[in-house]
């Protein structure tokens, strides 16, 4: 009974997720989601009190999903942190370049970044959400931040390279990049955005 229960909302959130990545959370409305979901609405809400309560819990999942996956890119693998931090640049490069309709065709399925899509949307509609946010993309720059750290301490960035002060600002070029590509509907800023990632991160002089 609790596999079924935890199926069921599962279920539930992967409907919503894909369908929200494309049309954002207020284009979304819930009798979609029960449509796409095949679920009648007292199902709904006997897993999730509010639509709000449903965008949170889908955005705590995918954080969670999303710093597993940045973890096993930054994770120690013989290689020296800067090529780990540039693996995961790269990686959203071709994950993200999918934003633009018919450009990078080979991107993964699920490519849009929820984070990307949903901070400016929902910061000023829902504080739990907001708050979500702001939790999960402070972890992330954590994570980048302590890896930076690592690379400075193997000798593959400079020494004198402030690792927070870094990690915020490459994180914050990245959003950017992220919601010009959508704009421009190409994967230029992206392109711009890995140039100065590799010039920011220079290889230290011997």
């Amino acid at each position: 009974m609790a596999n079924e229960h935890s199926a069921t909302k599962d279920h539930i959130l992967n409907c919503g997720e894909r369908l929200i990545a494309s049309k954002g959370f207020v284009g979304v409305g819930l009798a979609e989601i029960l449509s796409v979901a095949n679920v009648p609405k007292g199902s709904f809400y006997h897993y999730f009190s509010s639509k709000e309560r449903f965008g949170e819990e889908l955005l705590k999942r995918y954080i969670e999903d999303y710093l597993a996956r940045l973890d096993s890119l930054l994770k120690a693998d013989g290689s020296t942190a800067r090529v780990r931090l540039m693996r995961y640049w790269s990686y959203w490069n071709f994950s993200q370049c999918g934003i633009a309709d018919g450009d990078c065709a080979q991107a993964p399925a699920g490519a849009k970044c929820l984070i990307v899509k949903l901070s400016a949307e929902v910061a000023d509609i829902s504080e739990a959400m907001r708050l979500t946010l702001r939790e999960g993309t402070d972890r992330v720059v954590q994570r980048l931040a302590q890896c930076l750290d690592e690379a400075r301490q193997d000798g593959s960035v400079a020494a004198g390279l402030n690792a927070s002060d870094t990690a915020l600002t490459l994180y914050q070029l990245w959003l950017g990049a992220s919601l010009l590509a959508k704009l421009r509907r190409d994967g230029s800023p992206f392109e711009h955005a890995l140039r100065s990632t590799e010039l920011m991160l220079s290889p230290a002089k011997a």
